[in-house]
């Protein structure tokens, strides 16, 4: 079920209505939330609720278990069983196939005929998503950072519908405190969440669909028919296309929970503002940066163990992030490019500091080289996310470098205008942005609900008819 559709709105609708009626009832409240929420889940495919349904116990049990130990010796030995189960389920809808396509490709290589079964397994929508919360609910139990949740309340942490299909990847610490206390109608921001979804509905429905339909699809689908200011349009055409997708969906997302009584922590900061790899990270889909920090490059021992290391630590969580968005040789690409270029720089700053040199000062010049050689890397790293395969993202590199001379039908002035303007607008201060909000949240109810038609009105005219999934529904 699409967010920027009918179907969803009238399921809104209901969870809306039931999500205050039953709040003062707990138990009632978080029976129905799961319920509306299983449902919303179900929407795609009903078998996908019995893969929800496993993995919440798994975990549950396995939070259970390590409560229930007290040597420390079986409490990671209860942890560890849980994560290698949650990461089982993970492997084998989301890698077996890719996993026996190429061991078999090996095998005949050498001669030895098959040697794993070729099966076609199906990926469910947001398991990457919810897998992870799992994993790092069990992981902070055992770290005595969270206690046991109850049954219910576990189950709508890992179930909620706002961030089941692609985050915020919110954490036990952060989500199962605010289900077990009643929830303030009257406390509720409601001028900023209605600000944060139709934003997110801008973002997706006419910024993502225009830029994708106008320059992105053409030049990937066929890149040998296109010149080199297409392709590069193309490329950065995805760095906003991605960008207003993603950050589309997690927008509305947030302002669907602040409606519900809610609150998410944050996922995108002017991510195309930054001036190095380490900057982006901790601007791009922030809670899944943090959860690779936390869960999988700190306790590889980080950058405790000296500079090869600290190389070999990052190198692993950016390739292994890589995979985690999906099983395919241009996704290990990306995430190799990733956890290259932070290593790069994070090999620069301490060999300045190894020899003692002082600092480099930021001038006005390097500052904006450092951001616009960034956003090249990180556009870079865009053609293998979105090609097919590798052969795709090549061709369309190829023709960065060999299509120039020929015309470039696709480059609009709408279209440059679309995309240096999206990338421009993150540029726009912070403090900016919230005066306007504020200013808009002062408005009488009347003013407010004439401003949003309006807005909307201008979404569904300059949309496309019918929606695109969102990009990050497949991960």
């Amino acid at each position: 079920m699409l967010f920027p559709t009918i179907d969803f709105a009238l399921f809104f609708a209901v969870a809306y209505t039931v999500n205050w009626l039953l709040n003062p009832h707990a138990r009632w409240w978080k029976l129905s939330m799961i319920g509306l929420s299983y449902v919303f889940y179900g929407w795609v495919g009903w078998s996908y609720c019995l893969l929800l349904l496993a993995t919440t116990l798994v975990a549950f049990g396995g939070g259970a278990w390590i409560s229930a130990t007290r040597t420390e010796r079986s409490r990671r030995l209860a942890m560890a069983v849980a994560v290698v189960a949650l990461l089982g389920i993970l492997g084998w809808f989301k890698y077996y196939g890719f996993v026996s396509v190429n061991v078999d490709n090996v095998s005949h290589a050498v001669g030895l005929g098959r040697a794993i079964p070729l099966l076609q397994v199906g990926l469910p929508i947001a398991i990457s998503f919810f897998t992870f919360m799992a994993i790092s609910y069990v992981v902070d139990v055992y770290r005595r950072e969270l206690e046991p949740a109850k049954p219910l309340d576990f189950a709508l942490y890992l179930s909620f519908f706002p961030h089941l299909l692609a985050g915020p990847i919110v954490r036990g610490t952060e989500l199962l405190p605010q289900i077990r206390r009643r929830r303030d109608p009257d406390a509720v921001d409601y001028s900023r969440a209605f600000w944060l979804i139709l934003a997110g509905l801008f973002k997706k429905v006419v910024i993502s669909s225009y830029v994708a339909s106008a320059i992105v699809a053409p030049v990937f689908t066929s890149p040998s028919q296109h010149s080199a200011p297409e392709a590069i349009f193309a490329a950065w055409g995805y760095a906003v296309q991605i960008y207003c997708d993603f950050s589309g969906y997690t927008d509305i997302a947030i302002g669907l929970a602040l409606l519900l009584g809610f609150r998410f922590p944050q996922n995108f900061d002017a991510p195309y503002t930054s001036r190095n790899l380490q900057d982006f990270w901790r601007r791009w889909h922030m809670t899944l940066s943090r959860w690779l920090r936390d869960y999988l490059y700190i306790p590889l021992g980080g950058n405790a163990g000296g500079q090869a290391r600290t190389v070999r630590n990052i190198m692993i969580t950016m390739v292994l992030g890589g995979l985690w968005h999906g099983a395919a040789w241009t996704f290990i690409v990306w995430g190799a490019l990733q956890g290259a270029g932070q290593s790069f720089g994070h090999l620069r700053r301490s060999s300045r500091v190894r020899r003692g040199l002082p600092a480099v000062a930021d001038g006005p010049v390097r500052v904006w080289v450092q951001r616009f050689l960034t956003f090249q890397f990180v556009c870079l790293g865009w053609v293998f996310f979105n090609a097919t395969g590798m052969a795709q993202a090549f061709a369309v590199l190829g023709r960065i470098v060999k299509g120039w001379g020929q015309p470039s039908p696709l480059v609009t002035p709408l279209l440059v205008v679309t995309v240096l303007g999206t990338i421009a607008a993150q540029y726009v201060p912070t403090l900016s942005v919230g005066r306007l909000q504020a200013a808009f949240s002062r408005q009488r109810a009347a003013v407010q609900v004439g401003l949003l038609g309006f807005a909307l009105l201008g979404i569904t005219t300059f949309g496309p008819v019918g929606v695109a999934p969102f990009i990050y529904y497949r991960f």
